[in-house]
């Protein structure tokens, strides 16, 4: 026998033409409810989630002026000190709003065009000591930028991207406002990767120079006057300028870098990649997960005591992510932020709180299948993997030292001497597991871990795969944060893949 459809339709947007009002009307077709679906309604309404963490927030277009003026910004080499990266470099569109590496390839690219694997620098291993995270979605962080929160909302008022109270930065003390610091948390944080000697302003670039120094520079560079006149070729920013902010004024006073940051902002906060089946289903449409899905949704938002693998204990709300620090663990390789020996004391090195060490901020889980490799240091390939940490932190980190570590990563494939690179990162890690048991004891972390058999494990990794927006995933819909042509100045980066294909 089979059952007639039922269809639960809503109104979607209405629209006025002429002295008509055309309604448009969206309908999906509503089964039956599972047991799933029935535990699984219970949950949504228990943590009031609506599944679109945009909701209720000021963002713009990508077609307004601002964030194409960004656009353009955003993937100009001009804002790096040796013309070599722009903020594309790590933070591709194609690549899940990151650069599909362990840890980021920043300045001195052998080829500074090829982004993701095969991209390598002429020291042959990379530099930058943490892992990108994506820029996707950066309008919904009301916290922190950075996977330390190194630039900060001191207010952090809710569904305000940092608009509202100061930001902290990095050029300020902790606790203590920059009053530069631009309109937003984006905004802010657009400011330190073209200061970052590795990352985007190489050694000789304005070496020795302070911070606003190095950006008064670039302003001037893309501007055509004072220090920066002639630098360029090709120079048509002006006209760009003043299209973005309907302004007449001339290059000196326009081309500020904090209008730079804004507009560079302003298109990061146009990348809102929130239309997930995951968001579908919570509005609705329970066709549009596997049973798999569903069952790895109700191990995700279930508590450990009861069952579950509690993991929307610190990936809470619609954004995923409770915006704060935690000591989770994961393997630590890579050169290390100058903790001593290879070590990354995460957000203790901004509050000087012993309390913080090893500690980083909760990834939003948005998109989540797009942006590997993971952890702050890139050191896991798999979400399969990730999820087996969390099950067993110390099985998981000995199997990957044991399997070889850093080595077995793709970005570390042929690299000379490999094995001795992170001669102390096994150690670091097994201080950072020791933390890890301390919070516990202390019950101070909500990092429990889970009893989880195979299939639940690959439930949940599934659920997680229902969390990727379909624009992300296609090159047609993302093509609108893609430029064409060469950019007002001529040194736009075209980005192509090992095989020479556009991203």
């Amino acid at each position: 026998m089979v059952k007639e459809s039922v269809y639960r339709c809503r109104l979607l947007s209405v629209a006025i033409i002429g002295a008509m009002s055309v309604f448009q009307v969206g309908c999906v077709a509503e089964s039956e409810p599972t047991e799933a679906d029935l535990a699984l309604e219970a949950l949504i309404v228990d943590q009031n989630l609506i599944g679109d963490p945009s909701e209720g927030r000021e963002l713009p277009l990508i077609g307004d002026a601002l964030p194409q003026l960004g656009m353009k910004l955003f993937y100009s080499k001009s804002l790096g000190g040796n013309f070599d990266t722009g903020c594309v470099s790590c933070h591709h569109p194609s690549l899940g709003g990151a650069d599909g590496l362990t840890l980021p390839v920043g300045v001195d690219a052998t080829d500074p065009e090829l982004l993701g694997l095969g991209r390598e620098n002429t020291a042959g291993v990379p530099v930058v000591p943490r892992n990108s995270p994506t820029v996707f979605n950066a309008g919904l962080w009301d916290s922190g930028m950075f996977l330390d929160s190194r630039v900060e909302s001191l207010g952090k008022e809710p569904k305000a991207n940092g608009s509202i109270s100061p930001i902290r930065t990095p050029d300020t003390d902790i606790g203590v406002a920059d009053l530069d610091a631009g309109a937003n948390l984006p905004a802010a944080q657009a400011g330190f990767p073209v200061t970052s000697t590795d990352e985007m302003k190489t050694d000789l670039f304005e070496d020795g120079s302070t911070n606003d120094e190095i950006r008064d520079h670039l302003a001037a560079r893309i501007g055509g006057y004072g220090e920066g006149e002639g630098e360029l070729g090709t120079n048509t920013w002006l006209e760009e300028f003043q299209t973005a902010y309907v302004s007449a004024e001339d290059a000196e006073t326009l081309i500020t870098f904090e209008n730079i940051a804004h507009a560079i902002g302003e298109f990061e906060r146009s990348m809102v990649f929130v239309d997930t089946p995951w968001h579908q289903y919570v509005n609705g449409d329970r066709t549009v997960l596997t049973e798999d899905q569903k069952e790895g949704a109700l191990l995700f938002f279930t508590p450990v005591n009861a069952g579950g693998a509690g993991c929307s204990g610190c990936h809470s709300g619609d954004l995923m992510s409770d915006e704060r620090h935690h000591t989770i663990a994961f393997p630590q390789i890579g050169p290390g932020k100058g903790d001593g020996n290879n070590d990354d004391f995460g957000r203790e090195r901004e509050t000087a709180n012993p309390a913080d060490r090893y500690r980083f901020r909760t990834a939003s889980l948005l998109n989540i299948a797009l942006t590997g490799p993971y952890g702050h240091a890139g050191s896991y390939e798999t979400l399969e993997q990730v999820v087996r940490h969390y099950v067993n932190p110390n099985q998981a980190v000995t199997d990957f030292f044991a399997q070889g570590a850093w080595c077995q990563l793709p970005q570390y494939e042929g690299v000379t001497d490999c094995e001795t690179l992170y001669p102390d990162a096994q150690a670091n890690t097994q201080l950072a597991l020791q933390k890890v048991q301390q919070e516990r004891q202390a019950r101070m972390t909500p990092f429990i871990s889970p009893m989880l058999n195979n299939t639940q494990i690959a439930q949940l990794v599934s659920f997680l795969e229902a969390l990727t927006d379909e624009c992300a995933l296609d090159r047609a819909c993302l093509a609108d944060w893609i430029p064409e042509g060469e950019g007002p100045d001529g040194n736009q980066l075209n980005a192509v893949d090992a095989e020479g294909d556009a991203l």
